[in-house]
């Protein structure tokens, strides 16, 4: 049994460190999941599509010109004995090639309402962009001091763990000697195997934490570990409402979105009274015909019948035009008037979202900070915890060696501590993760 119990540590701790680590700071995780998120990925794309959609040409300033070919083929057969012409037996082909140009010179404001709705579009696409890099900044931020805080938490087991073999070697010398019972050592080593166990239990903890900040991180190879290098440091900041809610109004990445949808249903609203204007269009272009005709005839005067051949001889025409049209909408069934009704709810509807988004929020932000002066709070209150339950462990240390407490009373204040050790740890991390959507809610992640 002693053999087992000396080399349990190890084996835990080869466990843990036997793997290849690199350094990994938080502005790092932060790095390779921008890097690597599929989501801001599939958000650039869109943003790129949208900002090349904002052109004149999609929204229709620019003239189209287009080139033309039509091919004419047909045959006659003609059959009229009243007639001078009798009989005619002709084919005709041809070509007419042509350029046709289609400019619109007036449209109610179309081209210029459409121009600023695809800006407006492409705004909201670097809007959206800037969401996905929020939500992925903020989970790599959550995921991260998580997996500091399982690594804390497995260094507070390691100096437990490390205590309880201590005192299982201390029973076993003082059973040399005849001053310890059996079931003194079945005590130690219960409580060594307690806290193995807890340790096993906590390594999975932090390696299962470190996966899941491969994932937030984009990293395909779940199994990659690291040494994290920022520490889990408490030094809190003192924040005002006032403050934070002017910063939410003017910079909240949400309610931003909310006021670009505002904009386009405005946008909308205006392309629909569009429609209530006439428009006037301008077409220019030239045409070339080029006609063949071959066959016979025949030609009958009195009792003369002559049959004639029909040479080959191309027709050629050129044929330039230009025509200015205008129309009006006069009767569509009130369709327009319809589209324009649902238009301006669309914009009513739009400005609710944000009436009722403003409220969300503050009431987040209200509730956020309220929650972040508790957990500050409750860190220091952990903080003096964990300073007093380490002091007590060291002074039942020497009352145990010294036989003036039992190993009951030893365990108790060494669980106490193992306690306020996981208090203050999960208080701090509580802490880092409201104080993130604090700064989530006033835009403060991806400025």
């Amino acid at each position: 049994m002693k053999i087992q119990l000396a080399l349990l540590p190890a084996l835990l701790l080869f466990a843990l460190t036997g793997k290849a680590q690199e350094n990994l700071s938080l502005s790092d995780a932060i790095q390779k999941g921008l890097d690597n998120n599929y989501q801001i990925k599939i958000a650039e794309a869109r943003t790129d599509i949208a900002e090349r959609n904002d052109d004149w040409a999609i929204a229709g300033k620019v003239p189209t010109i287009n080139l033309t070919a039509n091919s004419q083929n047909n045959y006659r057969n003609l059959s009229n004995p009243a007639g001078p012409l009798t009989a005619a037996n002709t084919y005709n082909t041809g070509i007419t090639p042509g350029i046709e140009a289609s400019m619109i010179l007036f449209d109610g404001y179309r081209v210029q309402i459409t121009k600023e709705q695809l800006e407006t579009q492409a705004e909201l696409s670097q809007s959206n962009q800037q969401l996905a890099v929020q939500n992925s900044i903020q989970a790599i931020i959550n995921a991260y001091y998580n997996a500091l805080v399982q690594k804390e938490q497995l260094d507070v087991l390691v100096e437990v763990l490390e205590l309880s073999h201590d005192r299982v070697a201390y029973q076993e010398v003082r059973q040399e000697f005849g001053q310890s019972s059996t079931f003194d050592i079945l005590q130690t080593q219960d409580a060594y195997l307690n806290d193995s166990t807890n340790y096993v239990l906590q390594i999975n903890a932090y390696e299962t934490a470190i996966r899941n900040l491969n994932l937030a991180m984009g990293i395909d190879d779940m199994g990659t570990s690291y040494t994290l290098t920022d520490t889990l440091s408490y030094a809190a900041e003192d924040y005002q409402l006032a403050d934070l809610q002017q910063e939410m109004e003017s910079n909240n990445v949400e309610l931003r979105n909310e006021y670009i949808n505002r904009e386009l249903s405005s946008i909308n609203t205006r392309l629909q009274e569009a429609a209530f204007k006439p428009t006037v269009q301008v077409n220019a272009g030239a045409t070339y015909n080029v006609g063949i005709s071959f066959g016979e005839q025949t030609l009958s005067f009195g009792p003369n019948e002559t049959i004639q051949e029909i040479p080959q001889i191309a027709a050629k025409t050129f044929q330039p035009f230009l025509n200015l049209s205008a129309s009006y909408p006069i009767y569509d069934g009130g369709a327009r008037k319809i589209r324009l009704e649902n238009a301006r709810k669309e914009e009513l509807i739009a400005q609710l979202n944000i009436s009722d988004l403003k409220r969300t929020l503050n009431n987040q932000l209200a509730n956020t900070l309220a929650t972040y002066n508790t957990q500050k709070r409750l860190v220091e209150v952990t903080t003096s915890l964990v300073s007093n339950a380490r002091r007590n462990l060291e002074i039942a240390e020497e009352r145990f060696r010294g036989g003036l407490i039992n190993s009951f009373d030893y365990r108790t204040i060494q669980v106490s501590y193992i306690n306020a050790s996981q208090q203050r740890l999960n208080a701090v991390f509580n802490l880092k993760n409201t104080e993130t959507e604090l700064i989530r809610l006033i835009g403060g992640l991806v400025r």
